[in-house]
């Protein structure tokens, strides 16, 4: 199988078995997904979610987080991994919104990372989450999944892989296309015990080739 069609495949089974996915973070408005995705890194959505709207509730806008005392803000998110690095980057992420971008949420990922606690992989989750930009944030999730199907090749960082996955997925579809990969690995293509037998992917998936199948055609 051609690298492309086992791309259309994909595509084809995601756009009638899953044709809205969306982030599972909770979020009302671009500073509260900024907030949730600075806080999700090595965090569960979950775990983010019953935390949020504590933050939320104290420091709805930049302002007020910018003006946050790191003991205050601490304590709401201490059952947070890393929770001091991340105090520090939500209050430098708002001080640096305010006196540099005019209290504004910037659309691009240039930018976006120059704000504490912001990676491309969050700049990427930003855009293409708020605007619907073709950005695609490579996680943990995105980069098994896409490796065990046969999406990427030898892509040894999420910065390769993404560049592999951007130059297959058309370009409307990849904002989409991220959220498609990242619950498939949450759900169904788990990282200890991937679900093969139950997943509707297993037809064109490499990794299923090799470790489960041997009658099919896959090459």
């Amino acid at each position: 199988m051609k690298k492309v069609e086992r791309y259309q495949a994909v595509i084809e089974y995601f756009k009638k078995n899953n044709p809205i996915a969306e982030t599972e973070l909770a979020y009302k408005n671009p500073f509260e997904l900024l907030v949730a995705v600075i806080l999700s890194a090595q965090c569960t959505d979950k775990r983010v979610n019953l935390v949020t709207p504590k933050i939320f509730f104290q420091y709805p806008d930049i302002e007020k987080m910018s003006r946050a005392k790191f003991d205050d803000l601490f304590n709401i998110i201490k059952s947070i991994s890393y929770p001091n690095n991340k105090t520090r980057h939500l209050i430098g992420m708002a001080n640096m919104l305010k006196d540099q971008f005019s209290g504004l949420i910037p659309m691009n990922v240039a930018d976006l990372m120059k704000l504490p606690g912001v990676g491309r992989k969050t700049a990427n989750v930003i855009t293409s989450v708020i605007d619907n930009q073709p950005n695609m944030a490579v996680d943990t999730h995105v980069f098994r999944v896409s490796a065990r199907i046969g999406l990427t090749t030898n892509a040894k960082t999420p910065a390769k892989a993404e560049k592999q996955l951007i130059n297959y997925f058309p370009k409307e579809l990849i904002y989409k296309a991220h959220h498609w990969l990242i619950l498939h690995g949450r759900y169904t293509c788990t990282a200890r015990k991937p679900k093969c037998d139950n997943c509707g992917l297993n037809h064109v998936c490499k990794y299923f080739k090799e470790n489960h199948s041997t009658t099919n055609n896959i090459q």
